[in-house]
């Protein structure tokens, strides 16, 4: 994804209605232009902290109604720049907008906030610190009982409006603080690490409601150094690793800059024997066209029988192609392409940075 400067001209060129033949140039400023598509953009936001450089000249552009993955390992920046984003601190350099408009103080009853380190007051009672914490960001009292009362039946939490914070488990807390951060429907929600603590079951349950919020309208942006959840629920990425940014864009376009042209096969053999496995290999081996890379293979499938081979093709060459050359030689039983996992992705990037 390209960075986004606020001053510098975007060109479009449209067809005169009266003259067909004829062109106009308009300037579009980039006001316009991430207002538009964008909710929030940082241009060429840079922060250091006395000789330390957390952040170092970073561009990144949040899609309206997405999930935008900030990923890094611990201490790569990501916190610093939520820390900016929700105006905790500000930058030594750069600028941060929101709708496109520089982001001001205004601009915070727009952002809901799940920090890593939780927040709550542990001796304050559940229903008391919503209301409280909603009406701090213009809720009216009704419409944040109305509201908290819809999060606690989504949740699975009704009955624990009187209860203390100190009284629940991490797992039940972080159900607290995550209604926190949804119940004045903010435009732009940032959930930091947000299923430290919660077992798997409860962990999928935030993780359909943070989804839900996406597909209501809601633009999301997701930190994590976990790879696991990346890849089903992002639909942009941006990858920071020591202050810098060394890679972003639409997910799905990522792992196809990274596809290898390469894909897993699963041929049936008569029996399981070495013999068997040795025989039919030899035959897809003596036939294999020169640039085609055949290696034996462990992945695992449902046919026990199977000899798993990986097959890798020059870009020219497509999976027919290597369909039609495995089906002369026998029976295939699994045939997958290998993309690359986010976390792959991630470590390849990192290491040859």
């Amino acid at each position: 994804m390209a960075d986004f400067c606020p001053d510098e001209p975007i060109f479009r060129l449209e067809k005169n209605a009266n003259d067909p033949q004829a062109s106009t140039v308009f300037n579009i400023f980039s006001t316009y232009y991430i207002t538009m598509e964008y909710l929030l953009a940082a241009n060429h936001v840079s922060k250091k902290f006395g000789k330390y450089t957390a952040l170092n000249d970073l561009s990144i552009a949040v899609p309206k109604g997405s999930v935008f993955g900030l990923l890094g390992p611990n201490g790569a920046g990501k916190t610093t720049l939520i820390r900016i984003i929700n105006q905790i601190t500000a930058p030594d350099e750069g600028t941060v907008t929101l709708g496109g408009e520089p982001l001001q103080q205004k601009h915070i009853v727009n952002i809901g906030y799940m920090p890593e380190e939780r927040g709550l007051y542990k001796s304050m009672k559940v229903g008391e610190q919503l209301l409280y914490l909603a009406q701090l960001k213009g809720m009216t009292r009704k419409d944040a009982k109305e509201q908290s009362e819809y999060w606690f039946s989504r949740l699975g939490i009704t009955g624990w409006w009187d209860k203390k914070i100190q009284e629940l488990s991490k797992g039940q807390a972080q159900k607290v603080q995550f209604i926190v951060t949804v119940l004045h429907r903010p435009k732009l929600l940032i959930f930091d690490e947000p299923f430290s603590g919660f077992d798997p079951i409860n962990a999928n349950l935030i993780k359909d409601e943070i989804l839900k919020l996406r597909d209501d309208g809601a633009t999301i942006i997701f930190s994590t150094h976990r790879m696991e959840s990346v890849e089903t629920m992002c639909d942009h990425i941006a990858l920071i690793h020591k202050s810098n940014k060394i890679l972003d864009g639409n997910l799905a376009e990522i792992k196809r800059n990274y596809r290898s042209n390469t894909y897993e096969i699963g041929l049936e053999t008569a029996e399981d024997t070495y013999d068997a496995h040795q025989r039919l290999y030899v035959a897809v081996m003596q036939a294999m066209p020169e640039k085609w890379q055949i290696t034996p293979a462990t992945f695992r499938t449902i046919h026990d029988h199977d000899l798993k081979l990986t097959v890798q093709m020059p870009e020219e060459n497509s999976a027919n192609d290597l369909l039609r050359y495995l089906t002369a030689k026998g029976m295939v039983n699994h045939f997958m392409e290998v993309i690359p996992s986010v976390n792959e992705i991630f470590i390849q990037t990192i290491s040859s940075n």
